[in-house]
C-alpha cells in the first residue's frame, strides 16, 4: 500500500498536519465516528479493497476518504445520518438493482446513501 502516501499533493491533501498516510487518517475518521456510520465506512472500505486489491487510497478535500486507481473511483463522506459513497463515474455504470438513490439528476456521478439499520 505504498502507494497510497505517494498519491497527488495538489488535488487534496493526502496527509495529516501531523504526516499520517491516508490509510491512517481513514483509520482514525472510522474510529472517530464510534458508531454505525464508522461500522459501515470500515465495511464498504474492506469491500472496495476485496474487490481492487490494487486501490489507492487517498484523503482530500479536508478530510474525505477517497479510494482512487487510474482516477477516483468513489468517496466515502459520513454525516449525521447517512454515509455517502459517491462513484465519480457512477452516471456510466450499470444499476439493475437500482443501488444508486442519491445524486440521480447529474451526467456524472451517482451516489448511495446509506442509513442506519
Amino acid at each position: 500500500m505504498t502507494k497510497a502516501t505517494t498519491a497527488m499533493k495538489k488535488g487534496g491533501s493526502t496527509e495529516g498536519a501531523g504526516g499520517d498516510t491516508p490509510s491512517q487518517l481513514i483509520d482514525a475518521r472510522i474510529n472517530e465516528l464510534s458508531d454505525w456510520r464508522g461500522e459501515m465506512l470500515a465495511r464498504i472500505r474492506t469491500l472496495i479493497k476485496q474487490v481492487d486489491p490494487e486501490v489507492v487510497e487517498a484523503w482530500k478535500w479536508r478530510g474525505v476518504p477517497v479510494w482512487e486507481h487510474a482516477g477516483i473511483i468513489c468517496t466515502g463522506e459520513t454525516y449525521k445520518n447517512v454515509v455517502k459513497m459517491t462513484f465519480a463515474k457512477g452516471a456510466s455504470l450499470e444499476d439493475p438493482s437500482g443501488l444508486f438513490n442519491s445524486s440521480l439528476e447529474g451526467n456524472t456521478r451517482r451516489a448511495i446513501d446509506i442509513h442506519e439499520g
